[in-house]
């Protein structure tokens, strides 16, 4: 046989293609190997998130004879009473309904904000635009603790001091530079041309807003507005210093509430009223998220995918 085999017009070597197997097999076991580990890691990662949440939820239904003796057994019957006991005597209802006003109002009002400030800046050419944006991109870089006095000030002098209306304005204040930056990148993916038929038909800027742009935002809308949500859930500097004053306690949001429950329960005793409170305040959170988690993944993916 001769050492070079013709096909097709062009030469193949016998040692190129008694090498090529070789390659291929190699590169597999490579690719498999690199997989391998990072599926153990991802696994691995997936245990560690899980099992907190999982011990906790396991221990709200315990008594506290059972959380100290043996805290990781499963619980001899599932005792409902700890949940209405911290949802009344320790007020994680009350705390439970502040939180909801002040998250909802907070949400409502970054997003609207957000995105149409982000619509401006990513689909048109205004003077200072460029400006604009990085500004609000500069305010993601700014640390919350470094204006906790001026902004204290602030709220106090405006007459917002311990009301849920200062928290609002705060949170959204505080959301609106991760809500620009992330959606203006966002509406820069979304296709002209059904905007310019949109106008064709006689459509006026803020149908064209309202109407059609955010409608094929959703995706991106969905994303930030989960974040948001799990920023302004789990606020706790913001409302420690804003929530101050004779009253305040009664306008208390959901982490001020449990952390005056983990001290006053350390020292009574009642572990599984203070697990059953943790329970209620992670319970909301994880249901929007098992909801919402593939719109969520397809909202931080459009952007780089198109």
């Amino acid at each position: 046989m001769s050492e070079r085999l013709r096909e097709r017009g062009g030469t193949i070597t016998t040692s190129e293609t008694a090498t090529r197997p070789a390659v291929t097999v190699s590169t597999e076991r490579r690719f498999g190997i690199v997989n391998a580990f990072s599926h153990t890691v991802l696994v691995g990662w997936a245990v560690l998130t899980t099992f907190p949440l999982l011990w906790a939820f396991m221990s709200a239904f315990k008594d506290d004879n059972e959380i100290l003796t043996n805290a990781w057994s499963l619980p001899a019957k599932l005792r409902w009473a700890n949940w209405s006991r911290a949802w009344t005597e320790a007020n994680i209802g009350r705390y439970f309904l502040n939180t909801a006003v002040v998250v909802s109002g907070s949400l409502v009002l970054t997003m609207l904000l957000g995105a149409m400030a982000a619509y401006i800046l990513g689909r048109y050419s205004i003077r200072f635009g460029r400006v604009i944006y990085f500004l609000f991109a500069g305010g993601m870089m700014f640390p919350v603790f470094l204006s906790l006095v001026p902004l204290f000030f602030v709220v106090k002098n405006l007459g917002l001091l311990s009301t849920h209306l200062g928290l609002i304005l705060v949170y959204t204040a505080y959301s609106l530079p991760f809500t620009v930056f992330f959606l203006t990148a966002f509406f820069r993916t979304l296709p002209t041309e059904v905007a310019e038929a949109a106008m064709v038909d006689g459509c006026s800027h803020w149908g064209l807003f309202f109407r059609v742009m955010l409608p094929m935002a959703r995706p991106g809308l969905i994303s930030v507005g989960i974040f948001n949500l799990l920023g302004h859930w789990n606020q706790y500097v913001l409302p420690i210093v804003l929530m101050q004053g004779e009253g305040a306690q009664k306008k208390w949001v959901l982490t001020q509430g449990l952390t005056a429950l983990t001290i006053n329960e350390g020292y009574a005793g009642d572990y599984s009223a203070l697990f059953a409170g943790t329970a209620i305040a992670m319970l909301p959170v994880l249901i929007l998220y098992l909801a919402f988690q593939r719109q969520v993944q397809s909202g931080l993916t459009a952007g780089y995918l198109k």
